[in-house]
């Protein structure tokens, strides 16, 4: 059986763009914070820092979660990549809970500030420019079907909309110094998005873990394709689990208890066949084949 292409090489560029980004984001954040008094985009500097720590982590799982099966391994080592996808939304959430705690207390503390313009200039900025690596990183995650890339996209999207309220409040505490509230009010709100973002990230990831199979629907369909060959009278026994994004189906294929073991293999594997062709991202089936009578007879017991 094949496996599936390994695609170390475009996560890995893919990621070391973001982090070249996300290096001179940084930078020019945290400068301009410190230039233009903007205690709000040195905060946002930081943010940014956290994409920069979940491209490391990316680019050191890739080189091992697409390497073949060994014998300690039997099955691969795509949990790798769970596991980071798993840790990026575990990011996500601390990155909430800091901006959640820091507006608290810059709300007690009532602390105002004058920002300059240059502040809200390196912030549209980053916003423009975080919203297209969002963009293209899940484009390309998507296509080589990378879970942990398509992590890192909406961690890129994450940084964007949290530099929203910053903007908002740079600009407004530019021009209103009255209303400086605002601001935690914001990161208050972005939070909220954070914290969405890294339940739709980690949650998948917790599942393959856990060994969750396929929707019903997924199910339904995979059973329909099996037994869509003319000579299958049966499918039961089908079990499903993910590892990587990718899927491993188990099923049993019910025959005829008259034809030659050489063509009951020859339908198993026309039946792999099928299901690898399906569309589903299909990294493994095993089939296992039945004689019609013995099918009857798990019924009846």
């Amino acid at each position: 059986m094949p496996l599936k292409k390994d695609n170390t090489a475009e996560v890995r560029r893919v990621t070391l763009l973001g982090m070249c980004v996300n290096i001179v984001l940084m930078v020019a954040k945290f400068v301009a914070g410190i230039l233009g008094n903007s205690r709000a985009l040195v905060a946002d500097a930081f943010h940014s820092m956290s994409d920069f720590s979940t491209d490391i982590a990316i680019l050191i799982g890739s080189r091992y979660w697409n390497q073949p099966p060994d014998s300690e391994h039997p099955y691969g080592h795509r949990r790798i990549e769970t596991l980071m996808s798993i840790g990026i939304g575990l990011v996500l959430a601390s990155v909430g809970v800091f901006l959640i705690l820091d507006a608290i207390n810059a709300l007690r503390e009532q602390k105002q500030s004058s920002p300059t313009l240059i502040a809200a200039v390196i912030v549209f900025i980053s916003i423009i420019i975080k919203e297209w690596l969002y963009r293209y990183t899940l484009k390309v995650g998507k296509r080589i079907k990378s879970s942990a890339t398509m992590a890192n996209a909406w961690h890129h999207r994450s940084d964007a909309i949290s530099s929203i309220p910053v903007l908002f409040a740079v600009l407004t505490s530019y021009f209103f110094p009255h209303l400086f509230f605002l601001d935690a009010v914001g990161a208050i709100l972005v939070s909220v998005f954070i914290f969405q973002a890294a339940f739709r990230i980690a949650l998948p990831g917790i599942f393959e873990v856990i060994d969750k199979g396929a929707s019903h629907e997924v199910e339904n369909k995979l059973r329909s394709i099996a037994q869509s060959d003319p000579e299958v009278h049966n499918v039961h026994d089908l079990r499903t689990r993910y590892s990587g994004g990718s899927l491993y189906v188990d099923l049993h294929l019910v025959l005829s208890p008259q034809i030659t073991l050489q063509h009951a293999h020859s339908i198993g594997n026309r039946v792999t066949d099928s299901l690898l062709a399906s569309g589903l991202d299909i990294l493994e089936v095993l089939v296992h084949l039945d004689p019609y009578d013995d099918s009857k007879e798990k019924k009846n017991a």
